[in-house]
């Protein structure tokens, strides 16, 4: 069922905030287009409406019918809006266009500026997007598992890791896998009331996925960390978090993606020790104390 025409155009109450709070209602190649936008912002305002059509999998006239629904009379209206939201950072004080390309000869202050407001642009997206009933789901999973299986590839490895080292700290047993022979076997060793992360920005890292699959198939909660709701890995696990990039010159959506997902870990990782504090208290007490010996002291 396509969704009616609003009034007056979306760019009145934020074109993002209005497809995210419409995401819900469109089926479909519509909610195929809304979810390529929200994942992608800047994207989508720079995209042709044949690009943005063929990153979504639809039809150029797909691409009218969202426009219209959102209350705009065309696409260049919706591009217009989009790139109005995603086009300058104003958070932080300074003023930069997300979009525009690094050069070779940018300054290093021009350049923090836009990796900082490509950033904080992207947690700001991540946080609108995020829904917090799965992260205290995975939480509560996670708090109750005998074991924690996480996998990821390449960059998603790296904050894969981070996430183990941080469960490992407050006492929940966790294990990080990039081996794809070592994480099927480590899979396959899981029972129900386990619990299995999947991270993947695209969420169609094949090795990610059939380990994360395998997990699924022994009873394992499956938890995927993806910018892509509709990706094969989001499609097979249990519990979907969901984060948002914005690509910026030396840096695709993969690698800026890094940061969004290291805040959804961490949020993570404090609602389960929410969930285990005397045992995450103590936990971390020991592991501390046990390393305090290492540290330098300070010079009298």
């Amino acid at each position: 069922m396509v969704p009616e025409v609003v009034d007056s155009p979306a760019v009145d109450g934020g074109v993002l905030q209005t497809v995210r709070a419409k995401l819900p209602e469109f089926t479909g190649a519509l909610q195929r287009v809304a979810e390529q936008v929200v994942a992608d912002p800047a994207g989508a305002a720079r995209a042709t409406i044949v690009e943005l059509a063929e990153r979504s999998g639809t039809s150029p006239a797909t691409i009218t019918r969202f426009c219209r629904a959102l209350g705009f009379e065309g696409y260049a209206e919706l591009r217009l809006g989009i790139a109005e939201e995603t086009g300058r950072a104003r958070a932080a004080g300074w003023s930069v266009d997300i979009g525009r390309e690094i050069q070779p000869d940018d300054p290093l202050g021009r350049v923090l500026g836009q990796i900082m407001a490509a950033d904080t642009k992207a947690m700001q997206d991540t946080a609108a997007l995020l829904d917090l009933r799965e992260v205290e789901r995975a939480a509560d999973a996670i708090a109750r598992a005998a074991r924690v299986a996480i996998f990821g590839a390449s960059g998603s490895a790296l904050v894969g890791e981070e996430m183990q080292f941080s469960l490992h700290r407050i006492g929940v047993p966790a294990w990080a896998w990039t081996d794809l022979h070592n994480g099927l076997a480590a899979a396959a060793l899981l029972f129900r009331g386990d619990v299995a992360l999947g991270i993947s920005h695209s969420g169609q890292t094949r090795e990610t996925i059939e380990m994360l699959a395998e997990s699924g198939g022994r009873g394992a909660t499956t938890v995927a960390l993806t910018s892509f709701p509709r990706s094969p890995l989001a499609e097979l696990a249990d519990i979907v978090l969901l984060t948002a990039s914005q690509a910026t010159t030396f840096r695709p959506d993969a690698l800026s993606a890094r940061h969004p997902q290291l805040v959804v870990l961490d949020l993570l990782y404090i609602a389960v020790a929410q969930r285990t504090y005397d045992r995450a208290h103590a936990a971390f007490q020991r592991t501390a104390h046990a390393v305090d010996g290492h540290k330098q002291r300070p010079t009298p």
